[in-house]
């Protein structure tokens, strides 16, 4: 168990977006004031002791990314390191969402297939469900197999289409 983790909060125009990081990777983030809550999902083993709020190295890129993010630049998302810790499926399931172009918008189905095991389009949202990460790696670029928008968790389709839509020019049309 890592000793202690930084975080800090940053407003965006879809609300306050917390960004916890160890001095590696991004361990969570999401919509959210609150560690605990964005803290539900890392695996045990990534859990620190204790958070500060105070910068380091990896939670000051991510902040940047974010910012730039909503000033229209979703690029820089793809070059934070982040960390999550699962099953191999699952893990698969990630590195394939983190490939995910900004704009693209794909199936759970074609997620399954890009991790690895087609069949597994439940397994597939269930990564997504349980994705640490938010905006990092981009669940929110996964709809649904008939090509509607389908769910964002506790974050809500509001947040989803509001994320799908900062990525235009890079998007295709909103189902």
């Amino acid at each position: 168990m890592p000793a202690i983790a930084h975080a800090t909060t940053v407003d965006t125009p879809d609300g306050p977006f917390r960004v916890i990081a160890n001095d590696k990777a991004v361990i969570a983030a999401g919509w959210s004031q609150y560690s605990d809550e964005l803290l539900t999902q890392v695996s045990a083993d990534l859990l620190p002791a204790a958070i500060v709020e105070a910068p380091n190295r990896v939670l000051t890129r991510a902040i940047k990314a974010v910012l730039a993010f909503y000033a229209g630049d979703p690029i820089p998302l793809t070059k934070v390191p982040v960390l999550q810790h699962s099953g191999p499926f699952r893990e698969a399931a990630w590195k394939a969402l983190h490939a995910v172009k900004p704009g693209e918008m794909i199936s759970y189905g074609e997620l399954a297939a890009r991790a690895g095991n087609p069949r597994a389009a439940r397994a597939a949202a269930g990564a997504c469900s349980h994705n640490s990460v938010a905006l990092f790696i981009p669940c929110h670029r996964i709809i649904a197999s008939e090509g509607k928008i389908g769910g964002y968790g506790s974050y809500g389709l509001a947040l989803k289409r509001s994320l799908l839509a900062r990525e235009l020019p890079h998007s295709e049309p909103i189902p």
